[in-house]
């Protein structure tokens, strides 16, 4: 590629940002802060101590860690020394761990002791070969910061291309084994010009990061940065913790999947908080209750921006805070508008584009998409088949344009020979005013091949009914969409990355002899 054509890299942007408002507070955290000056610092002095190991191009670094802005400096260092970086999930179990250390083959752990001492203990007896550091003193590894610090002040750098491998991030496995998706430094940056342009990011951001920073709450972190705004990390989502940021903080940028939104409207102290400062709260990551939606933007104000995407391809479309309109609610059910780096066309099983109106899956061309699967050419080839990422999401679009995610691909029950698609069951049970949450999948049913089964957590205090349940489907979407059962449960399983976990719901109906694929 002529140089020309080349783009800055994912270090180099980062400094750039720090470097133009070096006295402005990049981090807050516990009471505890760090200036975008004193970021480039322990970048640099991260870098020392990484260098001194022989750490650089076609290294791997695996970071274990609650929203520490000594983590997310630690990556930054690793990825300007030309190493790819990884995260754990921090709600990732031992063997996901395990599992993803044995494909990533990293030579360097970081912990964050704090949290995650025994987990990083644990790591450390099983691969003993494994490098460790721990951010802090610990006795299971070097305190990386402790290092970094007997360096005093050292100047960042980045020997990094814009081809080199950035980042390795691990899949949310709700469909099947978790993947590792590749992407280089060119793949990041031109993702948070994406992110600019198309999210509303606040003039001066105050931006609240709730969820794991290993996931998308951290693909904010530089846009902010860029911005002059500081990042207010959480350790761990609590409603309580949350609503006092967001007032006390004057936050006026987050984002949250729909499973927080539930929380803090089902919080009783919600109305006693000031929010008037949210400017954008970004929602995604699962599908989101229509009537929740509304109530949200009743009770908190028009401030709500869906976006749409995947590991492989982020951001993929957005539905502004100006979509969000009151008077014309069925625009909820939408995922939203593609975003200006992606081509969207919906294709049907029989490979051909879906016409207007009708349902295909959604695929995509973008500079934004994925360069692979880690060390898998087999799933990268169905993937990006034909050139097109193939996203799994099943959807139709609208006359302008607007897409509406009807279902997983892999989540479709097909009952009776009819394609029946729980994401639509989901959204009216959930418009029923005594649903909290809903989820629907399909089991085995010697009539119809597969039944549908609905589990539904019911408000506080309100009395189960079934029989209504069921026919409201039945009445809405037809007889062959209705629940043979409405199961009530006090909760739903949640995956690491907070979506609802219908694997595990769908695991104890299916056995060896009837197990389905996916």
């Amino acid at each position: 590629m002529t140089s020309h054509l080349s783009c800055t890299t994912l270090p180099s942007l980062t400094f750039r940002a720090l470097a133009r408002h070096p006295d402005r507070t990049a981090f807050r955290s516990r009471g505890d802060h760090l200036t975008c000056r004193g970021a480039l610092r322990l970048i640099g002095a991260i870098q020392y101590v990484f260098a001194a190991e022989a750490i650089g191009r076609g290294h791997r670094i695996m970071i274990l860690s609650a929203n520490r802005y000594e983590s997310w400096c630690a990556g930054i260092a690793a990825q300007g020394l030309a190493a790819a970086v990884s995260w754990l999930h921090p709600r990732g179990s031992l063997d996901d761990h395990v599992g993803q250390v044995l494909a990533i083959e990293p030579t360097t752990l970081v912990v964050d002791e704090r949290t995650f001492g025994e987990r990083g203990a644990e790591l450390g007896r099983r691969f003993p070969e494994l490098r460790i550091f721990s951010i802090g003193r610990s006795e299971f590894a070097r305190g990386l910061i402790a290092e970094a610090e007997k360096h005093g002040e050292v100047r960042p750098t980045d020997v990094s291309t814009a081809d080199d491998v950035a980042t390795i991030s691990f899949t949310g496995g709700t469909t099947g084994k978790s993947k590792g998706v590749v992407r280089t430094s060119r793949i990041v940056t031109q993702m948070i010009s994406a992110v600019l342009t198309e999210f509303e990011v606040p003039e001066s951001p105050r931006y609240l990061a709730v969820a794991p920073i290993s996931h998308v709450t951290g693909t904010n972190i530089v846009p902010t940065l860029l911005r002059g705004g500081c990042v207010h990390l959480m350790d761990k989502f609590d409603p309580d913790e949350m609503l006092d940021i967001l007032e006390r903080e004057r936050i006026n940028f987050t984002l949250a999947v729909p499973t927080i939104i539930y929380a803090m409207l089902d919080h009783p102290r919600l109305e006693a908080h000031d929010l008037k400062s949210l400017e954008t709260f970004l929602y995604g990551g699962s599908a989101m209750s229509p009537r929740r939606l509304e109530e949200a933007i009743t009770r908190i104000g028009p401030v709500f921006s869906q976006l749409y995407g995947q590991a492989e391809c982020y951001p993929i479309a957005v539905l502004r805070r100006i979509d969000h309109d009151l008077d014309a609610p069925g625009i909820f059910e939408a995922c939203g508008f593609p975003t200006t780096l992606t081509e969207v066309t919906l294709r049907t099983d029989e490979g051909s584009d879906a016409i207007p109106g009708e349902s295909g899956e959604i695929c995509v061309r973008s500079p934004i998409a994925m360069r692979e699967y880690w060390r898998d050419p087999q799933q990268t080839g169905t993937a990006l088949e034909g050139g097109w990422l193939h996203t799994g999401d099943i959807a139709r679009r609208d006359d302008r344009g607007c897409l509406y995610i009807v279902d997983r691909k892999k989540d479709m029950i097909v009952s009776g020979g009819f394609n029946v698609y729980p994401r639509e069951i989901e959204d009216v049970l959930s418009s029923h005013s005594s649903v909290r949450m809903s989820a629907v999948i399909g089991v085995p049913d010697s009539r119809w091949g597969e039944a549908v089964r609905a589990f539904v957590v019911l408000r506080t205090g309100v009395a189960p009914c079934a029989e209504e349940l069921i026919e409201l489907v039945k009445t809405k979407k037809g007889g062959m969409s209705a629940p043979k059962v409405v199961e009530f449960v006090d909760d739903l399983p949640i995956t690491s990355v907070g979506k609802i976990d219908k694997r595990s719901l769908r695991e104890p109906f299916w056995t060896n002899e009837t197990r389905r694929v996916g």
